[in-house]
């Protein structure tokens, strides 16, 4: 990696003291109870950092991290398992990508992880900053990690208003603590999510104040982003249910939301004759919002010109009864779908009795 030329805040002298303000904070403020921070088994570190991206600790802490251990306590279980049971084991914590990419690297590496960033970014879903933060806390090597509120931090210290890749790594190779790594990079993770966070950052209790380039206008750094537009696509889901009361639902082959089950999908102009209108969901994502008409329909009712549903008529292996649909990995918007039906479905029920 081509090395920029350090800045004068980073003599010697200036990063010892650092060195030695940040590890005196993070034995006061640090987060040092966080389960993943109190193991050296690199799987369970592996899992947190994949958890973590895009999600907030509490969310992972509170719902997810622990049962997913419980159900694949190693690496090796998770490798020997079926795809939809780490899938319905990751249901409601989203970027699903994640979880077949996990998977996929635990049957890469046989249940046993390698010890060098080389070697980790070469499994499916690694990348630089996961296999650096596997390095850094499991095994302890003197390597830098770089999260989203790290950036902030180095883009601050070094008044950084535009996030380049290239610089970023670059000045967090130059402030690296390489004699303590695990300590420094949880610190300086914690310095981003606690005190150097993006709005009103709390200057003054910062262990880097002393160093911070962008000490005096800290909300300059970096720049912000310009809103994007949101983009609404406007569906209609066809829940197809049979004579023997089975609903039709298939895995998704796509990148996005890959090897999760789905409904049928048509564009909100379908007919929908034949068919019963159970109600309306929205859901948001990173880079659209849904919202959808959510029908009910047997097979044979539909209306012809629904092609895609002379597939459904022949296929043996997609019919799912109560239990087993139930079973089955769902992202969150079919979970609102299968709330629909069953709310319907018990209304049915109880007009019956």
């Amino acid at each position: 990696m081509e090395k920029l030329e350090k800045p004068r805040i980073l003599t010697p002298q200036r990063l010892r003291m650092l060195h030695q303000s940040l590890a005196r904070w993070y034995a006061a403020h640090g987060r040092k109870d966080l389960p993943w921070r109190n193991t050296d088994d690199a799987y369970a570190i592996y899992l947190s950092e994949v958890m973590l991206q895009q999600t907030q600790v509490k969310t992972v802490l509170e719902r997810f991290y622990f049962p997913f251990l419980t159900k694949f306590p190693t690496l090796k279980k998770l490798a020997a398992a079926p795809q939809d049971d780490v899938l319905r084991a990751w249901q409601g914590l989203g970027y699903y990508s994640r979880a077949i990419n996990l998977h996929k690297a635990a049957k890469a590496c046989k249940g046993k992880l390698p010890k060098t960033v080389g070697e980790l970014v070469a499994l499916p879903g690694i990348g630089r900053n996961t296999a650096h933060a596997i390095c850094a806390f499991a095994y302890h090597a003197p390597v830098p990690v770089m999260e989203a509120n790290l950036k902030r931090v180095l883009a601050r210290i070094f008044a950084m208003e535009q996030l380049n890749e290239k610089e970023l790594w670059a000045h967090a190779e130059d402030i690296l603590d390489r004699k303590n790594p695990f300590d420094y990079n949880q610190a300086m993770m914690d310095i981003g999510a606690t005190v150097c966070t993006k709005r009103s950052p709390k200057c003054s209790q910062c262990p880097a104040e002393k160093i911070c380039a962008g000490k005096e206008t800290p909300e300059k750094y970096p720049a912000s982003r310009a809103k994007k537009t949101e983009k609404i696509r406007k569906k209609r889901i066809f829940i197809l249910i049979n004579d023997k009361k089975q609903i039709y639902a298939t895995p998704r082959k796509t990148r996005f939301l890959g090897g999760l089950y789905h409904f049928i999908e048509m564009p909100d102009d379908a007919p929908t004759k034949g068919a019963k209108k159970l109600g309306d969901v929205r859901q948001v994502y990173s880079h659209f919002t849904l919202e959808a008409e959510v029908y009910l329909c047997h097979p044979e009712l539909a209306e012809g010109s629904l092609r895609c549903l002379d597939s459904a008529r022949h296929d043996k292996k997609n019919w799912h009864g109560g239990n087993a649909l139930a079973a089955l990995p769902f992202s969150a918007a079919e979970q609102k779908i299968l709330a629909l039906l069953n709310s319907y479905l018990s209304s049915l029920r109880k007009q019956g009795s």
